[in-house]
């Protein structure tokens, strides 16, 4: 018999007892019926009109998964679990190769985050186990798809630190070169952060729509740290492309050096934490070829070289060149660069005649190829050319602060 059988019976047979005692009338005892002390002593039977009930069962727990089963979730986006009614006793998630993701617990285990990145295009099986307050168990299992990009690109830092080693000059604009177009400009600029020690101000501009540079309002400051860091994996950057891949680079600003090329004087004053050096003779650009003015920056160095003007467009006429120079230093991608030319070392102090670079002697050409490197600065003044467009390497001190900050 269950326990709800027995229940029954019991009640029913009390229901007939009280039946039976209040269907007859009151009589005094009769022979053979009298009742004993103990019977007079007790309390008359009364009828009973109370039930006993069982105590109320807890709510099974439940379980929420987010975000949704989807096929367009970002890689980026976590995967949550969570509880009410009770709480999580295990979770769970694995790809389609049975790898799986890792996560924490909320102290009260009301919540489960997954940490780090997922893949594109994976399936996550969600498997869950809940506990509710009667320690009942609920099982819950979903799955969580990660979206296919149609393309992606990667985020290259330029320059790379490899190249320019692990000391840099105070002029040096950072920078993102992406490996397909961007059309969603501040997506990108959201996942871009710079960060520099001691704090500079800084902002971003686009160069176009795949390389975007970052420089400081002034030159940095010797000694200063920079980090760079691109955490675009997984980022609409518009037209179906997304970031592949998180990147960063640090660099490291060594001792302010500071060359100024004067086309009136033809000197090169040399200028090192702000105290002047050395002066030197040179040539600059001549007057159908002068070099541009403004700020240039050093973007390589390299103890030979073949210059051809036809890397940049002249592969004919009297402007064009094809020259093995030595001890070079390039400013700019136009073919600028600051060199040794023995050829024009009579011409060096008196008068512009190169084909827009900055001539030396042997001698101080080595010397200042010792001295300068990748980030330095080289400002030229009367030279009687244009100021080196801001998308020309380094160009990016041809702006003023204000006109910088707006190209983001």
């Amino acid at each position: 018999m269950t326990w709800s059988s027995t229940r029954l019976a019991v009640s029913t047979a009390a229901v007939a007892l009280a039946l039976a005692a209040c269907s007859g009338t009151a009589t005094s005892p009769g022979p053979g019926s009298a009742s004993s002390p103990a019977d007079r002593s007790a309390p008359s039977a009364t009828p009973s009109t109370a039930t006993s009930s069982a105590a109320p069962q807890a709510p099974p727990v439940a379980i929420t998964v987010r975000p949704r089963a989807s096929n367009d979730i970002s890689p980026v986006t976590p995967i949550v679990v969570t509880a009410s009614e009770g709480r999580l006793r295990s979770v769970a998630v694995t790809d389609d190769a049975g790898h799986h993701v890792p996560g924490d617990f909320a102290q009260d285990h009301h919540r489960w985050t997954s940490h780090g990145d997922l893949d594109f295009g994976t399936d996550y099986r969600v498997r869950t186990v809940g506990l509710n307050g009667d320690g009942r168990t609920s099982r819950d299992a979903t799955t969580v798809s990660t979206l296919s990009p149609r393309s992606t690109a990667y985020a290259q830092v330029v320059p790379a630190p490899e190249i320019v080693g692990d000391q840099v000059g105070i002029g040096l604009p950072i920078g993102v070169q992406f490996t397909k177009p961007v059309t969603d400009r501040k997506a990108a600029l959201e996942q871009l952060h710079v960060t520099s020690t001691p704090a500079q101000p800084g902002a971003w501009r686009w160069i176009d729509d795949q390389h975007v540079h970052y420089r400081p309002k002034h030159f940095w400051k010797p000694g200063t740290t920079i980090h760079l860091r691109a955490d675009v994996f997984g980022t609409d950057l518009g037209g179906g492309v997304y970031g592949a891949a998180d990147n960063e680079a640090t660099y490291h600003v060594h001792d302010a050096w500071v060359a100024r090329a004067n086309g009136a004087t033809k000197t090169l004053t040399v200028y090192h934490q702000g105290h002047r050096v050395r002066s030197l003779p040179i040539s600059l650009g001549k007057p159908d070829m002068p070099t541009h003015s403004g700020i240039h920056v050093i973007s390589s160095k390299q103890q030979k070289v073949v210059m051809d003007s036809c890397t940049y467009g002249v592969c004919s006429g009297p402007k064009a060149y094809k020259l093995t120079e030595y001890w070079a230093l390039r400013i700019s991608n136009s073919g600028e660069y600051v060199h040794e030319n023995p050829e024009s070392v009579a011409e060096q102090g008196s008068r512009n005649v190169s084909h827009g670079c900055i001539n030396l002697s042997p001698a101080n050409a080595k010397w200042f190829y010792r001295h300068f490197g990748i980030g330095d600065v080289v400002e030229v003044s009367h030279s009687g050319g244009k100021a080196l467009p801001v998308w020309d390497v380094y160009g990016d001190w041809s702006l003023s602060w204000g006109q910088y900050r707006q190209g983001a």
